[in-house]
């Protein structure tokens, strides 16, 4: 096994880890496939490995651009401070040590529920800010996991026609 192959070989699992990442935040997402895939360009040394990297640098970019958008814009017109978020934030990474994976979720709610309960003083203001933040959140992950899966397959197909042109 050459250097090349060893190198496409930890690219590929990086990259498995970040579009993974995506969906669950404890593990870094759409950077490490970007990272990735330049590390593979710059091994390779051939177009097609950056022809590749551009392609999956704009996808990269593209998914954490709308990911910050969808989620920013509902989050500003609820006006849901950033407090809120940060709190929904901690109590998930505090969830994911107490209940492993679902605790992440479950804590994040939690966490951005107490915050808007506190903020708002109410129940039924507060439920309906917390899911319209976890609504935004989850859309904002799916257009990044989407985008992140693109840029998985631009790499794939990189990876697939530099070994078949050797």
């Amino acid at each position: 096994m050459d250097a090349q192959t060893i190198w496409t070989i930890i690219c590929a699992v990086a990259i498995l880890v970040g579009v993974t990442g995506t969906i669950v935040p404890v593990l870094p997402g759409s950077l490490l496939i970007g990272v990735s895939v330049l590390v593979w360009a710059l091994v390779v040394g051939q177009p097609v490995g950056w022809v590749s990297f551009g392609i999956a640098v704009a996808f990269v970019g593209a998914g954490m651009l709308s990911s910050a958008v969808l989620t920013g814009r509902t989050m500003k017109a609820r006006a849901i401070p950033g407090r809120s978020v940060v709190a929904g934030l901690v109590l998930g990474v505090v969830g994911f040590f107490v209940i492993p994976v679902v605790g992440l979720l479950l804590g994040f709610a939690a966490g951005l529920f107490l915050s808007e309960f506190q903020r708002q003083k109410a129940f039924k203001p507060a439920i309906s800010s917390s899911l319209a933040a976890l609504k935004a959140t989850g859309l904002g992950m799916l257009a990044e996991f989407g985008f992140a899966s693109l840029a998985a397959g631009t790499w794939a197909t990189g990876a697939v026609l530099y070994f078949l042109n050797r």
